[in-house]
């Protein structure tokens, strides 16, 4: 099976980040949304999407 190795690299600094925190879905959430804070963009959005009601037109 063929890999990539941008998705190689990405999956290992997520699962060094993870490890820091034990693995601990809490912990990693909270440290992001203090990096969130820190550097003032947005990391994490939780608002939820309105749903369409109507589709599109062409």
């Amino acid at each position: 099976m063929w890999k990539d190795p941008i998705v190689e690299e990405v999956r290992k600094v997520r699962q060094q980040h993870a490890a820091k925190f034990n693995n601990d879905i809490d912990a990693i959430v909270a440290d992001l949304r203090e990096q969130e804070k820190k550097s003032r963009r947005r990391l994490v959005n939780l608002k939820p999407k309105a749903p369409r009601l109507k589709p599109k037109r062409a």
